[in-house]
């Protein structure tokens, strides 16, 4: 195990609350304690206790990301695990330490090697640690494609679902559906009996067909706004399903494109703070330092903030960092401490990850600290520095 660290003179959010001039101390992977510079003054530390002071600097918990394609020119398209492993050791740099590998809908046997990398790559990660996949289809509408290939989809299909399960070895975590489909309820109870969050994504979902699925256990949402039916007076489809069942959970892509900032301003207002998750949907050219822009074998090109698809202009996916998420959040008028649950407490609460996305003692190591400009200073990961230029 790495040596015993603490962290000094910091700014600690720690889920509940903002502490300023706190420590946080980690031992063997998991958080020790937290307490005051009191207390810290009073506290006699063991010599092998390497000691950091963040002047001041925000240290709160690690981000995690359940909605991610690929980063820093590795994708999960490659079907290859070390270019899953690369991009753990890339997200640690931006303060991530523990993502979700999100693979796009494909070809059944394309689908499943890619199932077969992640898998293949868990246990060998140089940052940030996978949790588990998640399945952005083959379920769901062809009428709310956004920039998935209409060949890849499926109606449908427990024997292919079974087939999927078990290239993962148990490890799909979440699932982007639509609700409407025919036998969604059948998978909505498959998905129950083996643990896996279903989200109401790509999806052209009537109110009716959106509270069937919450009445199957659906409760979370993909991408909202983006890729769902709108709502109308007479209908309120999806968005409105959201917006008005409190039980609802939702991810937001915070780049302010996908979502006007005002429009995010209302989802606070509407959405208590536990039930909106941040996500980035960053494609695989997402901080791509050299060469073409390749997401899902398709050519694209950065403008406005987000990617396009070269051939038709088609929104093909986010550029976002799950830190410029947090600065984004901040500048929409959002405290830090807000802006940090909806990037750790809350994924950690709806994915069901047991002692992550907090600093409480007990709970794992995982902890990010980055100074008033969202810049990342130092990133933990199991008690472990991925990152530190303190």
């Amino acid at each position: 195990m790495s040596a015993p660290i603490c962290l000094h003179n910091g700014t600690v959010i720690t889920g509940f609350s903002v502490m300023e001039n706190c420590s946080v101390l980690v031992r063997d992977g998991i958080i020790e304690d937290v307490f005051s510079e009191r207390r810290f003054r009073q506290k006699k530390f063991e010599s092998d206790v390497r000691i950091f002071d963040v002047d001041g600097a925000y240290v709160g918990p690690g981000l995690i990301d359940t909605h991610v394609h690929g980063f820093a020119g590795y994708g999960t398209e490659d079907n290859s695990p070390d270019a899953i492993v690369e991009m753990s050791r890339e997200l640690a740099q931006y303060g991530v330490t523990a993502f979700n590998p999100t693979l796009y809908p494909s070809e059944s046997d394309n689908m499943v090697a890619s199932i077969k990398a992640v898998v293949r790559a868990m246990g060998n990660e140089k940052g940030a640690r996978i949790k588990g996949l998640h399945l952005e289809g083959p379920f769901i509408s062809p009428e709310r494609l956004g920039v998935q290939r209409p060949e890849t989809l499926s109606p449908v299909d427990l024997a292919l679902m079974d087939r999927l399960w078990e290239a993962s070895e148990g490890h799909i975590v979440n699932m982007t559906v639509a609700p409407e489909l025919k036998d969604m309820r059948k998978l909505a109870l498959y998905a129950l009996r083996k643990g896996i969050v279903l989200q109401a994504g790509h999806t052209n979902a009537s109110y009716e067909n959106m509270v069937e699925g919450m009445q199957a256990g659906i409760l979370h949402a993909t991408h909202m706004f983006n890729a769902m039916s709108q709502m109308h007076h007479r209908n309120p489809g999806a968005v409105g399903a959201i917006l008005i069942h409190p039980e609802m959970a939702c991810e937001v892509i915070a780049d302010g494109f996908h979502v006007h900032p005002d429009l995010l301003k209302l989802l606070v207002r509407d959405k208590t703070s536990d039930k909106i998750v941040l996500v980035t949907d960053a494609l695989k050219p997402t901080e791509q330092r050299t060469g073409p822009l390749i997401a899902n074998g398709e050519e694209v090109e950065f403008r406005d903030g987000c990617f396009h698809r070269c051939v038709d202009g088609v929104i093909a996916g986010s550029a976002l960092t799950m830190i410029a998420g947090v600065r984004n959040l901040m500048s929409f008028g959002l405290p830090v401490d807000v802006a940090v649950k909806f990037a750790s407490m809350n994924p950690a609460r709806v994915m069901r990850y047991e002692g992550q996305g907090a600093l409480i003692p007990g709970y794992d190591a995982d902890l990010v600290v980055f100074d008033k400009y969202c810049n990342v200073l130092s990133t933990i990961i199991g008690g472990s520095l991925k990152k530190n230029i303190l």
